[in-house]
This record gives C-alpha cells, structure tokens and sequence, in this order.
C-alpha cells in the first residue's frame, strides 16, 4: 500500500511510535503470610476484560515510614483455569518504566501456554505513580512529549545546550506539579517493596515472576531485597543490572546497531519494490542518505531525528519492517503531506518515566559531560548514539534518596532469563551484563531471533518450551541454554 493511502504511517503516529521506547535501606514487609485480605470485584470501564477482576491494595508512600501517609496500587487478577492445579501467583509486569499493568493479564491470557494459566492466578498492577496508582505529572505539553523514552539527535554542543534548557524546564515542571510531594518516592526499589506487600495482601509465602523489558529490572531489584520470597522469576528481554541508568539508556544505540541488518537484510530482498539497495551494504548507506538530507531540509512532519529514531522504534517487531520501509519511500519522494492529526501521548506515562529513571540513578550533572558524551556516542554508533546519549531532565533532577539496589548472586537459583540476540531495546550486551551480576542464581537462555519480546511473544519453540517448563514444572537448565534459529 501506498504512503498516501496509508493514514498510519502519518508524522503522528511516527513520533508516537517514537515516544512509546544514600540513606538507610527501608524496613521490609513482615515474613509472615496471612490470609488474603484483597477484596476483587468488577474492574472499571477501560480496562474490563473476560475474567479480569480488579481491586486495590495500600501501601506506604514512604516505605521507611510504615505508619504514614498511604496510597492505593491497583490490581487486577485472571484466576487459574483450573484451581486443582494452581500453586500461587504470578505478578506480571509489561515494562516501562510508565506503563500501566492492570490490563497486561489479558494480553497474558491470549499468548501464555495453558498449563501455565491453570497453574497460577496472573497478576497485573499499575505501579506506583502510574495509571490508576497514585499517578505522577510534570504538566508536559504534547511538544514535551515529542521525545520521551530517547532525547532528540544531537548534532554538536549546541544541539545539546539547547536541550539541555529543554530538559531542564521538563524537570521543574516535575519538581512544581501537584504530584511534586510523591517525586522522591517513584522508584523501582519502592515499586519491588510494594510488590511484596502485593504478596501478603493475597496471603502468599512467596510469588512468582513474569516481566519484560524495564520489568526484567523490576523483578531483578524484588528479588534481590527478598531472595527468599522468590518463587520462579522470568526475566524477559534484559536490561542491564543498572536497569535504564545513563549506561542502560546509552544500550539503545547498541540495540539498533545490532538488530539494523534484519531490517537492512529484509529490505534488500525487496529493492524492485522500495529501490533502497540490494545489500545490506547499500541499505545502510541509504539509511545515512536520508538522514542526512533530513538535517539539511527535513519534511513538515519529520526530521532527521525523527527519522533515527523510527528506525529503533520499528525493528522492536518484524511486523513492522514494512511501515519503516514506507516510512522511507515517503522520505524518498519528499512526501510533504499533512501528517494527520495527533495521536496523544500519554501524559502520565513519560512522567513516570522520568520519576523512576531519574530516581533509580545519579546522572551526571553537567551539560559539558553530555557534549563530550554525545561526540564520543556519535562516532561509536552513528545511527543512534548522539540521540541515546543526549541529556535528560535527570541531569536536573534532586539526587535519589537512596543508592541503587545492587543485584547479586545472594539467594536461591530460581532466576530464568529469556533473551533475543538481536534486541533492539534490552540488546544482548546489557543481559550479559544482568547474567554476570545474578552468577549461579540465574540461568539464561538465549534465542536466535530479532526483536523485542521473547517467552509467548516470540515464535522460538525452544526457548517457550524451557521457560514454560520452568513456570509449571520448577525443571531449571543446568546451564545457559542456547536456542538456533527457527524456519518461518
């Protein structure tokens, strides 16, 4: 189909393709479960699905203050199919950070094994300061939310400086919303604390794990602060053991330099029809071409840092190969057209983006740092490096109350890691990295595909197979698992 027929691929739904990337510890949650105390009923309007119940659970703001002020987590719950068979909960998390969760049991429900869903009631929740859980603002304009998960190319120092006064308004926005007294506590660590408070309310002794992507971090932080109230935790699609930290967020560009020639691969094989090379060679080559003339003239829809960024939004799937070739073949002709109307970005989601990446880590200071960084970044992965190391509104951001959950091999082997070698968003090079932290904690297996998403959203029968075994049967890999390509 045609750019011009093709509404989709307008200039807004580009950029919202591109949007959608110290103290004391506090005490923990008491060891002792209790009978559950959750009440579920029928779930609101806009996330009511077949089976889903809903319900809340409180939890402090401040978890070293157990006795003050309290906000309500939402929850919701798919039961087991078949309670003869269940042995616990499985707490669920689709990433993010931002996103909300309540809904994702019902995504669960359609791609997870069956032996799995009668083995387990699925959990899903909005973590703190997200969806319906207390959520956070900066009060961002839809400009402001133009780049959320990955700041703009920068093509020198001035390009930084000036995003750098950009950012720096986002973050007192931040720091002066209405939701400005819950900024210090929107972090991972107290998301993992309010996870375990999740598994007493539902009288639980331990629980287990399923989290993709910022989740595979969520699940790494809950179950290095209670190792012993672990039950199997799946990590899918790794962050590094920083989690989306300034050289976790830097891994975006090594993620499109690796998964770049499925596309590039994909693309060659169709030049009669696109004429963008007929070798990955070429194709790359095209790739600079157009970047380049949308530096120098970009279209009324699309820049050249646009355009970068697509191509790291585009690959998470190879479903979308054919929209990011589209996109190209308009860029191509110069298609100047009205881009359409456009497609909201949730507010909310790129705040609580924010709030816990900016949390979670100390981040540099300095705009120097980040000119030095963004030129380094540039010549080390041209096609994403200037935009994945270009400052953030955490450069201004108060420093974290607390030092970062450090992941270790403390604890039972009970951790399964689920990896696509070709990962655009969680590249393999960061989950090597989460590996070595969990030692003989963790096994990981690794899958021969591209993309973002491997256990149920993926098509490798060896590395569901193993994972599904994990989950229902307890039946962990002596070693690393290594799954070959598959035939499509």
């Amino acid at each position: 189909m045609s750019y011009r027929k093709r509404k989709t691929l307008s200039g807004a739904a580009v950029l919202a393709a591109i949007a959608t990337t110290l103290l004391v510890a506090p005490a923990q949650a008491s060891e002792t479960p209790v009978r559950s105390s959750v009440k579920w009923g029928a779930c609101p309007e806009e996330v009511a699905a077949k089976g889903l119940e809903c319900a809340t659970v409180k939890v402090p703001l401040d978890h070293r203050k157990r006795e003050g002020q309290s906000i309500e987590i939402a929850l919701s719950r798919l039961a087991s199919t078949d309670p003869a068979k269940r042995r616990g909960v499985l707490l669920t998390n689709p990433g993010g950070p931002g996103y909300e969760g309540r809904t994702f049991p019902t995504l669960m429900q359609e791609v997870l094994p069956k032996s799995v869903l009668s083995s387990y009631d699925v959990i899903g929740f909005d973590p703190r300061g997200m969806g319906a859980s207390a959520p956070v603002t900066c009060d961002m304009t839809q400009e402001q939310l133009r780049y959320g998960n990955i700041p703009p190319w920068a093509n020198g120092p001035k390009d930084v400086k000036k995003r750098a006064a950009e950012v720096k308004t986002v973050a007192e926005q931040c720091l002066t919303s209405e939701s400005r007294a819950m900024l210090p506590y929107i972090s991972t660590a107290n998301t993992a604390r309010d996870m375990d408070l999740i598994r007493q309310a539902l009288g639980e002794p331990k629980l287990s794990y399923l989290g993709y992507s910022y989740g595979s971090h969520l699940g790494a932080v809950y179950t290095s602060l209670f190792p012993e109230r672990s039950d199997r935790i799946v990590l899918d699609s790794n962050t590094g053991p920083g989690g989306l930290d300034r050289d976790g967020s830097i891994l975006f560009a090594q993620g499109l330099k690796d998964r770049f020639p499925d596309f590039a691969k994909w693309l060659a094989a169709r030049d009669e029809k696109y004429g963008m090379g007929s070798t990955q060679k070429e194709v790359k080559a095209t790739f600079f071409e157009l970047a380049r003339e949308l530096d120098r003239k970009p279209l009324k829809w699309l820049t050249g840092s646009d355009f970068r960024i697509a191509a790291f939004a585009f690959t998470y799937s190879d479903s979308q190969f054919t929209d990011l070739a589209e996109l190209w073949d308009a860029v191509k002709q110069g298609a100047d057209a009205d881009p359409g109307p456009v497609v909201p970005v949730a507010e909310n989601q790129i705040a609580g983006h924010l709030h816990v990446i900016c949390n979670d880590s100390y981040w540099p200071k300095t705009v120097k740092f980040y000119q030095r960084d963004v030129k380094a970044n540039r010549a080390r992965y041209p096609m994403l490096g200037a935009a994945a190391a270009n400052i953030r509104p955490c450069a201004f951001w108060p420093e974290p109350i607390e030092a970062p959950v450090t992941i270790t091999d403390r604890g039972p082997a009970n951790v399964l890691m689920v990896q696509n070698l070709r990962d655009p968003g969680t590249p393999l090079a960061g989950a090597l990295r989460m590996r070595k932290a969990f030692g003989e904690r963790a096994r990981i297996v690794t899958a021969d595909q591209g993309g973002h998403g491997t256990y149920a959203l993926g098509t490798n029968r060896c590395a569901n197979d193993t994972t599904t075994k994990f989950l229902v049967t307890g039946r962990y890999p002596a070693q690393d698992v290594a799954c070959k390509a598959e035939k499509k």
